[in-house]
């Protein structure tokens, strides 16, 4: 059994990175239409793509509105080189590891980008 997300949003941002880099996957939720997206609680007219470290974490938000998203793994290879640069090239913020009332990390995708370049060296 998975250990849950805590409520302290700085560790359950130090474990995506960890975990991420360990599995070498980050899960995203993706649905007919695309990838999930949510406006911003910090930015108006700017929309978060969250990710989550392990597949459950992201299962548990396919509901309601959600209930047509499944979790999907992308690389962090690709994550890194492909999906942050994009992100930030189409002005998304990258959301990290949000618990069940949706509350968690908001960050620019370049910033997370150095984060795992960091962990990495």
């Amino acid at each position: 059994m998975t250990e849950v997300l805590s409520s302290n949003i700085e560790e359950n941002f130090d474990r995506f990175i960890v975990e991420a880099l360990e599995t070498g996957c980050v899960w995203g939720l993706e649905g007919p239409e695309g990838w999930a997206l949510c406006p911003s609680e910090q930015y108006t007219e700017t929309d978060v793509m969250p990710f989550w470290s392990q597949p459950e974490f992201a299962k548990q938000h396919c509901v309601e509105d959600w209930a047509v998203y499944q979790p999907v793994a992308v690389s962090v290879e690709e994550f890194m080189d492909k999906w942050l640069p994009g992100m930030h090239d189409d002005v998304y913020l990258v959301g990290i590891n949000w618990d069940n009332e949706m509350e968690g990390m908001e960050i620019e995708p370049l910033d997370l980008l150095e984060e795992f370049e960091n962990e990495i060296s």
